[in-house]
């Protein structure tokens, strides 16, 4: 019975390592079937190691039984190896243990042995047969149980991996699930938020277009500015000044003869001579006489030839008057036009209506026949009838008077698109003198030709005159220089400018007068009147020596180009004025 007990000890101490080591194999469940291959080869070879054991005979019984145990326990061992070759370490120390359960139990067992024999020693040899044969008996029930309990265990140990596995899969399975759960929750959770924030980004922005169509004010749109016909016309005429040469800028201040121009005595037609000569001096403006008109058919054929020859716009002038100083109405030629009597003869009868269309008469036929200057309406007012050079060309002695007739003359001939000029300022109808044949003075003071020979101009000014002239009378109690009115900055720029505010073209009389050529040379008279402050120089004596003088003064330094400009801005504002129209 001892050895009975201390067998089933070693089993059950087997069956403890066995269940260490299933715990650590539980993970290795495709070890499965290996495992148990293993264990069935195992119980094949223990079967024949207990058949042969059984045929060796009686006589070594307990020997063998000690030998089978151990050989059972080692082929278990062997299988349990089998079954985890990762755990080696484990299997040796489990090795170790049984060898001293072994040799615990061959101790026990000597010692029992001896007890049994001391204690037996009488017994007969009967009851030591019926041991062995019990022993037997109890070998084979415990091989049976331990084969028993090893299939147990191995079931055991596949269903709890199996019930691990499934575990596995099951608890991956829903993680997987609760993962796509959380995710289409927080998709759906990002989708509403952003649905909510666009719902409340209408809704405000919904409010505040509201709110401003509440406190919006309507506005008329921003209106264009658009440059004014004064500002239009600055660009133009800056433009043009702005190309020319200095050489064009200087012949543009002179008005002279279109004999003066191309040398020819009596010029009648434009033809190559008047090209080139334009094409050198780009003048600006020819003065014809009556010598120069022998029909309407000529006339108009020369004065639109000369037009477009001239590098810019060129003045055509004439003094047509009406009464005895008419070029046209006139001449020996067969032009026929409508008579206008003596200026004095309107003023007599103080019809401004009159006045008026004696401009418009003039302006219509000079305008037809190709002129746009004419030098009138005479503006003196004659104080000494007895004294007075003037005569019948002027609207009368009363200042008045002639302060209507002109203003009406400058609207009705300037409105034709001919450009009217004021003269003789500041006056000679007090002179005694002709300042054709030589110089004359005149003794009136600034205050009396204040309230008296100024207020013709003053009205021509007015009404939008384009030119006043300026005559060769000295004013001896106005000037102190005593020079000539035409070259007097006293008379032109203080009086005329300043004073009467006049800002338009301001034209000598004619320079070959005698008042000037008796004590100026054409080249001294050009640069006295530029620097008096005059725009355009009438008629030089010697033109290309006047010409040279005044491009040599400017060139120089002693006048400067600027100077020169100022006047040109002034006589391209007239010239480009119809532009604009």
């Amino acid at each position: 019975m001892g050895k009975l007990l201390n067998r089933k000890k070693r089993l059950f101490s087997k069956a403890e390592a066995e269940d260490e080591d299933d715990d650590i194999d539980e993970i290795m469940d495709d070890c499965d079937e290996y495992d148990d291959d293993d264990a069935d080869n195992s119980e094949e070879a223990e079967e024949g190691s207990y058949e042969a054991e059984e045929d060796t005979g009686d006589g070594e019984d307990e020997e063998d039984a000690d030998r089978n145990s151990g050989n059972g326990i080692a082929s278990y061992e062997g299988d349990a190896g089998k079954d985890n070759e990762d755990d080696d370490d484990d299997d040796e120390v489990d090795g170790e243990e049984d060898d001293e359960d072994d040799d615990d139990d061959e101790v026990d067992d000597e010692d029992e042995d001896d007890d049994d024999d001391e204690v037996d020693d009488e017994d007969d040899e009967d009851d030591d047969e019926e041991d062995d044969e019990d022993d037997e008996d109890d070998d084979d029930d415990i091989e049976e149980e331990t084969e028993e309990d090893r299939r147990y265990y191995r079931r055991k140990r596949r269903i709890r991996n199996q019930i691990i596995a499934y575990g596995v899969v099951g608890i991956l399975f829903a993680a997987l699930i609760a993962g796509g759960v959380l995710a289409g929750q927080k998709v759906a959770r990002v989708i509403k938020e952003k649905r909510q924030m666009e719902e409340l980004e209408a809704a405000q922005l919904e409010q505040q277009q509201e709110q401003e169509v509440e406190d919006m004010v309507v506005e008329a749109p921003p209106q264009i500015e658009l440059a004014t016909a004064e500002e239009q016309l600055e660009e133009l005429v800056n433009n043009c000044i702005s190309a020319m040469p200095l050489e064009d800028k200087v012949a543009g201040l002179f008005i002279i003869t279109p004999e003066a121009l191309t040398g020819v005595k009596t010029v009648i037609q434009a033809g190559d001579s008047t090209q080139e000569a334009l094409n050198k001096y780009a003048v600006g403006g020819l003065i014809y006489f009556d010598h120069n008109i022998e029909n309407k058919e000529q006339l108009t054929a020369m004065l639109s030839a000369v037009a477009p020859m001239s590098k810019y716009p060129i003045f055509l002038a004439v003094d047509e008057e009406g009464g005895t100083v008419s070029r046209i109405a006139n001449s020996d030629s067969d032009i026929e036009v409508a008579a206008v009597g003596d200026m004095a003869t309107i003023g007599a009868n103080g019809d401004t209506t009159a006045a008026r269309e004696a401009g418009v008469t003039i302006g219509t036929y000079l305008k037809e026949l190709g002129f746009n200057l004419n030098f009138a309406p005479v503006a003196d007012v004659v104080t000494d009838p007895e004294n007075s050079a003037i005569g019948s060309r002027s609207f009368g002695t009363d200042a008045g008077v002639c302060s209507e007739m002109v203003s009406n003359v400058v609207e009705g001939m300037q409105g034709t698109g001919v450009s009217a000029c004021l003269k003789h300022f500041p006056g000679i109808g007090s002179a005694a003198g002709d300042t054709h044949d030589g110089k004359v003075e005149i003794d009136n003071t600034l205050g009396s030709m204040r309230n008296s020979d100024f207020l013709p101009f003053q009205a021509g000014i007015q009404a939008g005159v384009d030119f006043v002239m300026v005559g060769h009378v000295v004013a001896t109690a106005i000037d102190t220089e005593m020079v000539p009115s035409s070259l007097s900055k006293v008379m032109v720029t203080e009086v005329l400018r300043q004073e009467l505010g006049y800002n338009g073209i301001v034209i000598t009389d004619a320079l070959n007068m005698g008042a000037i050529t008796e004590n100026y040379s054409s080249e001294e008279a050009a640069i006295k009147a530029i620097e008096a402050g005059v725009d355009m120089l009438l008629m030089p004596e010697d033109f290309e020596a006047a010409y040279t003088g005044l491009l040599t003064a400017v060139q120089e330094g002693k006048i400067s180009e600027e100077r020169i400009d100022e006047s040109l801005r002034r006589v391209y504002r007239i010239k480009y004025a119809d532009k604009l129209a």
